[in-house]
């Protein structure tokens, strides 16, 4: 702790909380290089992708985790960025995920069902994608909370951890709001010491990363993994 009562953290371990994420539409092979290189350089978790990229993830790590001697993982969203897909094609999506190389998928819930309480159909979303990647992956579920009562977020994080799945997540990135303390302290409280919380969307820079940690986050996504880690704010959009 500091002299305010934050929690400290030197960069290579604040950088195993990151999931380094690149997530926008312009993705192209050198971006997604340039994002590996970064990973290994630091020695972030892991990257966070879409699954067109997963597999050039793997041949690109494969050779920079030996070189750098990192253990950099890869994370594969799943029904992203609206979470509006069939369930079927969720879980078809997150098995070829990981047949190409991920161990880690990030699935974004069917929103709509949660926001009317349809609790049934929100947990057999979830558990179909958990169920199709069991034992060679563990699933994070994006909530979407800027779209979400305190209640709802709640209820989101009892479900989830009731299908199966290893961590509750805060937003895509992509829609209103993004992670809060307020809500990382909300969803750690929601579920069980077993379950991680992984803080995402608009957490940039260094002080606003360790706010994350210190109310519960166990792991951050973010595009300014650089950025944080070298006590900086980053440009990113995720």
């Amino acid at each position: 702790m500091n002299n305010q009562g934050q929690v400290s953290l030197d960069a290579r371990k604040l950088a195993a909380y990151i999931d380094h994420t690149y997530l926008k539409p312009d993705a192209t092979p050198a971006t997604i290089q340039a994002l590996c290189e970064e990973a290994a350089q630091f020695g972030f978790y892991s990257v966070c992708v879409n699954g067109r990229w997963v597999s050039l993830c793997r041949e690109l790590l494969d050779g920079l985790n030996k070189s750098k001697s990192t253990t950099v993982g890869i994370s594969a969203v799943c029904g992203f960025p609206l979470g509006a897909q069939s369930s079927l094609v969720k879980a078809f999506e997150a098995a070829r995920a990981v047949e190409d190389g991920a161990t880690e998928i990030d699935m974004v819930i069917t929103i709509g069902s949660l926001l009317i309480g349809d609790s049934k159909a929100v947990e057999a979303d979830i558990r179909t994608v958990v169920e199709a990647v069991e034992g060679q992956a563990i699933v994070k579920v994006i909530m979407e909370t800027g779209m979400l009562t305190d209640e709802q977020k709640r209820l989101g994080c009892r479900l989830a951890e009731q299908a199966g799945a290893h961590y509750v997540k805060t937003s895509t990135g992509f829609g209103p709001g993004g992670a809060t303390e307020a809500d990382i302290l909300l969803m750690r409280q929601s579920v069980s010491a077993t379950i991680g919380v992984k803080a995402s969307g608009g957490v940039r820079d260094h002080a606003t990363a360790l706010t994350m940690i210190q109310a519960g986050a166990t792991r951050i996504g973010t595009s300014s993994g650089a950025a944080i880690v070298q006590g900086s704010a980053g440009e990113g959009s995720y």
